[in-house]
C-alpha cells in the first residue's frame, strides 16, 4: 500500500466516523505535509488536524483513527522503545511478573510519566492481554484482560493514597489519581486496537472500535460520558439551526405572483412584465404535539429530541408534550419561556415517573388514552411527532387510535432511534406503525437535526 492509500483510506474513515471532511480539505492537508515531510510523526498528526477538523469535540475520533491508520509502532516495536517482556528474555506472566509490572505501572502514575506510561500500555498488552487467534499463527488482544489482570481500581486507590501522602486533597487526589488510570486504561484500549488491526486492517476496526463523533454517536449506545457531551452540544446544534430556518423563512416569505399587478406595473414598459408583483404570503408557523416514550430502553434518545424542541421552540407557534410508558403524562408546562434547560429536564425527568402504572411500554394502551384525553390538541395546523421504538411487549397496538390521530394532524411523523435492520425484530411492530405513519430511522444529533429542519 502506498503513502498515497492510506492517505485516501485514513479520510474515508474520518468521513465515515462523522467529520465533514471535504476534498479541498484533504488537498490542504497534503500541501501542509508536502512542506513539513513525514519524518515526524507528532508533526504530521498535527499538520493534518489543522487542516481536517474544525471542532474541539472531533479531535477524540481523530486522535483514535491517526493511531490506526498511522501506529507510532509495528508489533511490539523494540524492547528498548516498548520494553517487551518476552524480547528481553523476562518472564511474560505468573505472580512475580505481575508484581513487578505492577511496581513499575505505580512509579510511572505517581510521577505522571506519559511516556513511560505509553511503553507500559504496551508492555501491558503484549503480556498480559494476548489471546489464541481464531486461525493458526494468528493472534488477539484484550485490553479487557490486561486491565483486569492489572487490578485498576487497586491502581487507583494505592495513587490516591500516595498523592495524599504528598499533600493533596482527598478530593484533589480522587480526581488527579481517576484521571491518571482512566488515561493509561486508553492508552492500553488503543493499543490493543492498534494490534488487531494490523492484523485485520484498520478500516474494521475503525467501524467498530473508534467511537465516532459526538453528532454521529448513537443515541441507545451513549455511555454516561457521552451524556454530558450531548448536554452541550444541544444548544450551540439548535442556535445554529435556529439561524438557518430563520433565514429561510424570510427566503420564503413571497407568495404567489400577483398577475394583475405584475400586468399592471408593466403598462410603463409597454407591457412587458418587467417586475414581477407577488401576492403577500400568509404566514404559518408549526403546531407541534410530541408523544415521546419514555422508558429506559430508549430515555436518552426521548431526553436529547426533548432538548432540542425545547431549545427550538421559538420556531414553532405552539408546542404541547406528552410522555408515556403506558400511562399518558401531558409536560407542556415544562417548555415555558425564559425556563433554563437544565433546570427544565430535571423536571421533566422527575415528571416521567407519572407516565408508568404497569412498568412496561404499551404503545396502544398510550394511545388509546391520548384519544380519550387530549385529542383536542390536534387540529389542521399541526404537525404530531411521536418519539420511540415502536416496541408494545405483545400488547394490544390500538391501531385505530393512532390513525385517527394521524387524521386530525396537518403531518404526524414518527422517529425511532433503533437501526432499521433491527425493525420487526421481536417485539417490534415498526411496519405496522409505519404504514400509519412515516417513521424515520433517528439514532444520533446529525439526523435529529436534519429531521427538526424539515419539520420546522
Amino acid at each position: 500500500m502506498t503513502l498515497l492509500d492510506r492517505h485516501i483510506e485514513f479520510l474515508e474513515a474520518l468521513r465515515g466516523a462523522g467529520l465533514p471532511v471535504s476534498l479541498s480539505e484533504g488537498l490542504d492537508a497534503v500541501t501542509a505535509l508536502g512542506l513539513i515531510g513525514w519524518n515526524d510523526r507528532t508533526q504530521v498528526k498535527e499538520a493534518y488536524a489543522a487542516t481536517l477538523v474544525k471542532r474541539a469535540n472531533q479531535r477524540a475520533t481523530f486522535d483514535g483513527l491517526f493511531e490506526l491508520y498511522f501506529p507510532r509502532m509495528v508489533g511490539s516495536g523494540t524492547p528498548s522503545a516498548t520494553g517487551d517482556a518476552e524480547a528481553a528474555g523476562v518472564v511474560k506472566d505468573g505472580p512475580e511478573a505481575l508484581s513487578e509490572f505492577t511496581e513499575r505501572l505505580a512509579e510511572a502514575l505517581a510521577a505522571d510519566d506519559v511516556e513511560m506510561l505509553r511503553q507500559l500500555a504496551a508492555e501491558a498488552v503484549a503480556r498480559f492481554g494476548a489471546m489464541p487467534g481464531r486461525g493458526p499463527g494468528l493472534s488477539s488482544w484484550s485490553s479487557y484482560t490486561a486491565l483486569r489482570r492489572l487490578s485498576t481500581d487497586e491502581l487507583t486507590s494505592r495513587l490516591i493514597e500516595g498523592l495524599q501522602r504528598g499533600g493533596w486533597t482527598e478530593e484533589e487526589a480522587a480526581r488527579v489519581g481517576t484521571r491518571r488510570v482512566d488515561r493509561f486504561s486508553g492508552l492500553v484500549e488503543a493499543d490493543a486496537r492498534r494490534r488487531i488491526a494490523e492484523e485485520k486492517g484498520p478500516e474494521q476496526i475503525a467501524k467498530i472500535a473508534v467511537r465516532p463523533t459526538i453528532e454521529k454517536l448513537d443515541f441507545l449506545h451513549a455511555r454516561r460520558a457521552d451524556l454530558e457531551a450531548l448536554r452541550r452540544e444541544i444548544y450551540p446544534l439548535a442556535r445554529r439551526l435556529a439561524t438557518r430556518l430563520t433565514q429561510e423563512h424570510h427566503a420564503r416569505r413571497r407568495g404567489a405572483v400577483d398577475l394583475r399587478r405584475t400586468l399592471r406595473s408593466s403598462m410603463s414598459t409597454g407591457g412587458v412584465p418587467v417586475d414581477l408583483r407577488y401576492r403577500p404570503k400568509r404566514p404559518h408557523r408549526t403546531e407541534l404535539v410530541i408523544l415521546c416514550d419514555v422508558s429506559g430502553s430508549v430515555s436518552n434518545f426521548a431526553t436529547f429530541t426533548l432538548m432540542l424542541v425545547f431549545a427550538l421552540r421559538e420556531q414553532f407557534g405552539k408546542v404541547r408534550a406528552f410522555t408515556f410508558v403506558d400511562e399518558i403524562h401531558e409536560v407542556t408546562s415544562y417548555f415555558r419561556p425564559g425556563a433554563d434547560l437544565v433546570d427544565t429536564m430535571t423536571e421533566l425527568t422527575k415528571a416521567t415517573e407519572h407516565a408508568a402504572r404497569m412498568g412496561r411500554t404499551n404503545y396502544g394502551r398510550a394511545f388509546s388514552l391520548f384519544q380519550e384525553r387530549h385529542a383536542d390538541a390536534l387540529g389542521p395546523k399541526s404537525s404530531l411527532l411521536i418519539l420511540g421504538d415502536a416496541r408494545s411487549n405483545y400488547s394490544d397496538l390500538a391501531v385505530g387510535s393512532l390513525r385517527a390521530m394521524a387524521e386530525s394532524a396537518r403531518h404526524s411523523y414518527w422517529l425511532n432511534p433503533e437501526v432499521r435492520t433491527q425493525w420487526d425484530t421481536g417485539d417490534s411492530e415498526a411496519t405496522r406503525y409505519g404504514s400509519i405513519i412515516e417513521m424515520r430511522e433517528c439514532r444520533n444529533l446529525t439526523q435529529l437535526s436534519e429531521f427538526v429542519h424539515d419539520l420546522a
